[in-house]
Formats: C-alpha cells, structure tokens, sequence
C-alpha cells in the first residue's frame, strides 16, 4: 500500500471515531436530560418512553434496509447522508416547542442509529486482519467517551448556555460537519480488497444478499440463544440509560458530582471508589420513604 493511501485510510479512522463518538454522545445523553425535557413538555414517565422507543422501533426497522443500500450502492455516500439526518433531526428536536412534535423527531433519529453496517464494511476494506481488531477497539472506546460527554453536556453545559435545546444545536451541527468530512475525505474501497485471499485477483465479484441463506440462520438453535442473550443484556441496559438518572435526580437527592463518580465506572475505578459513589447516591435517608423502610440497612 502507498504511503498516501496508508496516511488515508487514519484520516478515515479518525473521522469514523467523531463520528461514532458525536453520534453515542447524542444518542445517550439524553437520559441524563429526562427531567429537563420532561418539565418542558409536562410529560409523564409513560410518554417519555415513547419518545425512546420510537427511536428504537424505526431503527429495529431499518437495520436491514441499510444493509440492502450498503450490499449495492457507495457506502460512504450512504454514511454522509447518515450523519446529515442525525445532523438535521437533532436540529429539529431542539426546534419542536410541542411534544407530538419532539417525539416525531426523536423517532427520525432512529434512521441513522442503524447505520452503523457500513462503517465497520468500510473499515474492514481498509485495513487486513492484522490490524482490523485494533481499529474495531480503537472504534469501540468512542461509545464509553460518547456516555461521558455526554453527561458533560447535559449536566454542565446545557444549564450553562441556556437547557438542553442549545445542547442539541451543538451535536446537531456537528452532525452535519461530520457529513461534509465523510463526503469529501472518506473514499470509497473496492469491496474485500484488503482480505489475503482475494490480494492477486484481478476482478472481485460483488456479494449479493440471499434470502435463502438468511433463512438458514434462522434455522440454526444456536442462534436463537445468541439472540435471547443479546435482549437479556440491551432490555436492563436500555431501561438504564433512558430512566435511571431522572429517577436519582428525583428520588435520591444525587447531586452532579455523584452522577459522574457512579456513572459510568472507569476502567480505573476500584470497588471500593464504586462503592463510595454509590453510597453517596443511595442510603437510607435520601430514598423515598416507601423505600427506605423495605431496606433499612442498603449498603454496598
């Protein structure tokens, strides 16, 4: 590979990591904005999980169109536009001042949250297998970051510079930044061009999807196990995200500083400075008092 190409393909690297980054820092902050937006539109727990199920329903849906556009048309054409809808309905989630609207728009932006296919296909075109792992890991620490600042965002800025709509303008913008980087700097890659075994192929068929071999996973026990794991672990993680900081900001009395000491914990972080946060978070004496009584002696 060309020096030009090899300084290429970081640069794609880099662009792939804030867009990955920017995307999980809008996507999961907005837990930590419930009670604003909830104080907003005067809305109950009930339809605040509206507002994050539709998100999760039409990206339920279009998981597998996207990979029907990514198998046969440019994969970053397809990841610029991504990132100009997250860009452009974020956008509108700030701008909305009704809550039917807010939660029209909240769901738009389960259009590009199944985008993600055509990253890791252009990624895995860019680089072999001796460094694909690191470059998937290297990806991968953009979605503990995104949590980060996202709270960073959320709890400090957004009352900072006038609540969370201004908040929304700042990622919705960089969004649409992040489109113009992909267009123009992320190059299009012949498709398993950096696999060993295809190295000395002078033409490359181009992979079709197949019905019928999807059909013969499903067929498979194996996989089903797979996927009741996979809902076992994202159903808690969800209600988590969505849910568990409106309920410490309530409930629990929990200040700033305790939000970011308990979640989420570093890699660093020892049980004993785990458990310390979340003793500041959870006693007795800060728990509704329906709570308190059934667990009179909570201590970690």
């Amino acid at each position: 590979m060309s020096k030009e190409k090899a300084s290429n393909r970081w640069v794609v690297v880099v662009i792939f990591f804030f867009f990955m980054l920017l995307h999980q820092t809008d996507k999961l902050m907005i837990g930590s904005l419930q009670v604003q937006i909830s104080n907003d539109f005067n809305i109950d727990n009930t339809q605040w999980g509206l507002v994050n199920s539709g998100a999760l329903i039409v990206a339920t849906v279009l998981y597998p169109i996207w990979g029907y556009l990514y198998d046969r048309y440019s994969r970053t054409k397809l990841l610029a536009f991504a990132s100009f809808v997250w860009g452009g309905t974020t956008w509108l989630n700030a701008i909305v001042r009704s809550f039917g609207g807010f939660l029209a728009t909240r769901a738009s932006t389960g259009i590009d949250d199944s985008s993600y296919p055509g990253l890791y296909t252009l990624i895995a075109d860019y680089f072999g297998p001796s460094l694909r792992g690191k470059i998937y890991g290297i990806l991968q620490l953009a979605q503990p970051l995104g949590y980060l600042v996202g709270m960073i965002l959320a709890l400090m800025v957004a009352p900072a510079i006038g609540g969370w709509r201004s908040v929304f303008y700042i990622t919705g913008s960089l969004g649409l930044v992040i489109a113009l980087l992909i267009y123009f700097f992320v190059k299009e890659m012949p498709r398993g061009q950096a696999e060993p075994e295809f190295e000395n192929m002078a033409e490359m068929q181009t992979f079709k999807f197949s019905w019928a071999e999807a059909k013969e996973i499903f067929k498979k026990k194996t996989m089903w196990f797979v996927f009741l794991q996979g809902f076992a672990g994202v159903f808690p993680w969800n209600v988590i995200t969505f849910f568990f900081f409106a309920y410490l900001e309530k409930n629990a009395a929990t200040t700033r500083t305790a939000f970011f000491s308990l979640w989420p914990p570093s890699s660093s972080s020892s049980p004993a400075d785990i458990s310390s946060a979340a003793r500041l978070v959870i006693t007795p004496s800060n728990l509704p008092t329906k709570a308190a009584s059934s667990f009179p002696a909570l201590a970690f």
